[in-house]
């Protein structure tokens, strides 16, 4: 199922406009095959990847780093599968950035058939590349090889959730061969999609428990959403502009720094989570939120 009106186009390894950090690796592939936008391929990347079997969580988080990465500048990597991947892509989008989908058959096969709609999008506004020709289907063993390319275009990996075994854990491990670093998001260690993430965060993955954290460890000042620009009075934006800077603050600090009495700054946090802009943590602290 070919995308109406795009252009299947490769590159070879040699070519200037193969992406260098792909070529850096082990067993970089010799032909990209591409749709879309293959300069794309040189910038910044991250990967957002992790299971089918998403929950509602994983989606969430997912979708805001994939946005949060957009917003900065930075496009996102993964693998266009169902649950984590198809979300990390739709936030990048929503972003209005760019991100890449490396795909496990040829390119011009959009699998799975439910994310075809995704598929067009991102032909559209990012890139869709494969090392394997038009027409090949994808097998037991084309999806967990093109993993390599996924944590190879970026500069690190983001695990959002993951089982004990599976796709996602394998691109951990060869971002972690590669040289790249590895995040993996924390959750519930009574559910079967955090164990392969919390297991990551066990052996030595960073975890990513604040989003703008992986803005920081790039070197990368975070941009503050449009939406909260247009929808925050003075006294919200103030402390919502405070709390995007520091992460975390407990309502001391933030009575502190901004010379306001408990009641009002109470009232204001209040209100700010009420519109979804920021989240209650540990009882007292209180951390920016991204927003879709």
């Amino acid at each position: 199922m070919k995308a109406s009106g795009s252009e299947i186009k490769k590159i070879y390894i040699n070519d200037a406009s193969y992406p260098d950090m792909l070529r850096s690796i082990k067993d970089s592939p010799e032909i990209l095959y591409f749709m879309g936008d293959i300069s794309i391929a040189s910038q910044r990347a991250v990967a957002v990847i992790g299971t089918r079997k998403a929950t509602s969580y994983g989606i969430d988080v997912a979708y805001r780093l994939g946005q949060k990465l957009a917003e900065n500048g930075i496009v996102a990597v993964s693998g266009l599968a169902r649950g984590i991947d198809s979300s990390g892509h739709k936030g990048a989008l929503a972003g209005g950035g760019k991100t890449i989908a490396v795909m496990g058959c040829g390119i011009d096969i959009c699998f799975p058939s439910t994310n075809v709609p995704l598929w067009r999008e991102i032909i559209s506004k990012g890139l869709v590349l494969s090392e394997y020709p038009p027409g090949m289907p994808g097998g037991k063993f084309t999806f967990p090889k093109r993993n390599r390319i996924i944590s190879g275009l970026s500069e690190a990996t983001v695990v959002v959730e993951s089982g004990i075994k599976g796709g996602a854990l394998i691109t951990a491990e060869l971002a972690a061969e590669q040289g790249r670093d590895v995040y993996a998001v924390p959750g519930n260690i009574d559910r079967v999609a955090s164990f392969g993430a919390n297991k990551l965060i066990r052996d030595g993955a960073m975890p990513l428990v604040i989003l703008d954290d992986i803005m920081e460890d790039l070197g990368v000042t975070p941009r503050q959403s449009e939406k909260v620009k247009a929808c925050l009075g003075g006294a919200e934006k103030r402390i919502y502009d405070m709390l995007l800077q520091n992460g975390e603050m407990t309502l001391e600090d933030v009575c502190v720094k901004l010379d306001l009495k408990p009641q009002s700054a109470n009232g204001l946090i209040t209100f700010l989570e009420m519109k979804g802009y920021i989240q209650a943590a540990m009882g007292k602290v209180f951390i920016a939120r991204s927003i879709k």
